[in-house]
């Protein structure tokens, strides 16, 4: 099977100063005609680095793909350090020169000495057309292919377009299908444990998992001859993990926990209100991102002092001077008050500790109860979650949207 690696080249993208989106964009567009990339490098602008890990990329993959250093300035050797690892000489194409010439002509400007550079190719390399004035290289080697794209990533994904035919040719017939299924409420090792073997290595399909906002999702990879038959694969082993995992999995793809709940709402003809305070309207958000979300959110308060939480969700006095705020009492009260004043089918009440102060031994940074009322009853969860204040923030946004989807789902 073919495969792909990456080559980033750029100081200001190791300085951080840069964030590297042509990576990205190349992984999926190559995985989608049949080329996974299992590796990536990102280098400096050096030509002994550029040239090390053209041999790291092209050890580990049938095609390498470069982005950067193609411009006129003197930090740009991504063409030098290519025509030093194919061992050939750089060779000005007089045709490329005089294209480059009339791209300034159009602009009446004169071309900079400079960008003559441009103009020189690796000794038996193809030069690919750009829109700008950095033309790329495309070169076999080996029997592989070694691929040099602009970084300006309008630039880079123009030139890519252009040479997907001769990458689907190189590819020869393979075809990847891959489908993501998206978990909550249960950690990526106990998913893991509870799927047995499906992830080892080797495996086609290929189970990959990924973990981000408490959401595991896993990533089914199947390679075949067709691409019907890889879907068929990974189809099979979507089946079982559906049944191993249940309401584990709440979405396929790129669908996120609040439009799914969004949907089982307007479907169900629901509606829900919020009462937040450790979240200070994040659930809120959260819902109301998905649009459309006007068809079943009705209100949201954020009662962050106890005194809003008694005058606006109507929370007795007594029970958070006997039980604290930070309680599931108190939550229980303030998803019965939100729901009783907006008149909805649910609402949920959310209170705890983000930190980084504020926190005892016996409630500690993290605690947050979360509360979702309705007309069959309040049923209400107490969590500990760990790490910092936005992240504890966001665990219990996305733990209460999943509280609400798994009652929706009796």
């Amino acid at each position: 099977m073919k495969k792909a690696s990456i080559v980033t080249i750029g100081n200001e993208i190791l300085a951080g100063k840069t964030v590297d989106t042509n990576a990205a964009h190349l992984a999926v567009e190559l995985q989608n005609i049949g080329i996974p990339v299992v590796s990536s490098y990102t280098v400096a602008d050096e030509i002994e680095d550029i040239v090390r890990a053209l041999k790291l990329a092209g050890s580990d993959a049938n095609v390498v793909v470069a982005t950067g250093g193609l411009g006129p300035t003197d930090d740009d050797l991504t063409r030098q350090a290519f025509a030093e690892f194919l061992g050939v000489e750089l060779q000005l194409q007089n045709d490329l020169l005089e294209k480059i010439r009339e791209r300034f002509a159009r602009r009446n400007l004169q071309m900079p000495e400079n960008n003559r550079i441009q103009a020189y190719i690796p000794a038996g390399a193809k030069a690919l057309e750009n829109i700008g004035t950095a033309p790329g290289i495309l070169a076999e080697y080996k029997g592989k292919l070694f691929i040099a794209l602009p970084g300006v990533p309008m630039e880079m994904e123009q030139m890519f377009k252009s040479i997907l035919p001769e990458l689907k040719k190189f590819a020869g017939g393979q075809a990847l299908f891959v489908r993501r299924l998206n978990c909550f409420g249960a950690g990526e090792s106990a998913i893991a444990e509870m799927i047995g073997d499906m992830m080892h290595r080797g495996r086609n399909p290929l189970i990959n998992c990924t973990v981000s906002n408490g959401i595991t999702t896993l990533h089914i990879v199947a390679s075949a001859k067709v691409q019907n038959e890889a879907k068929k694969m990974a189809e099979k082993d979507e089946k079982f993990l559906r049944d191993t995992l249940g309401e584990l999995i709440f979405s396929v793809e790129e669908q996120t926990l609040a439009e799914v709940v969004g949907e089982k709402l307007a479907r169900q003809n629901k509606t829900i209100a919020v009462a937040e305070s450790c979240t200070g309207g994040w659930l809120a958000k959260l819902i109301t991102d998905v649009p459309g979300a006007s068809g079943y959110f009705t209100h949201g308060w954020i009662t962050y002092v106890n005194e809003a939480k008694i005058s606006e969700l109507g929370v007795p006095a007594g029970l958070i001077e006997e039980h604290g705020a930070v309680s599931g009492q108190v939550a229980e009260a303030m998803a019965r008050g939100a729901r009783g004043k907006a008149g909805t089918d649910f609402a949920i009440g959310i209170t705890g500790i983000a930190g980084p102060a504020g926190g005892t031994e016996q409630k500690p940074v993290g605690l947050v109860y979360i509360s979702v009322d309705s007309e069959s009853g309040c049923e209400t969860g107490h969590f500990n979650f760990i790490n910092d204040r936005p992240t504890i923030r966001m665990r219990a946004a996305q733990t209460a949207l999943n509280m609400l989807r798994l009652k929706l789902n009796i």
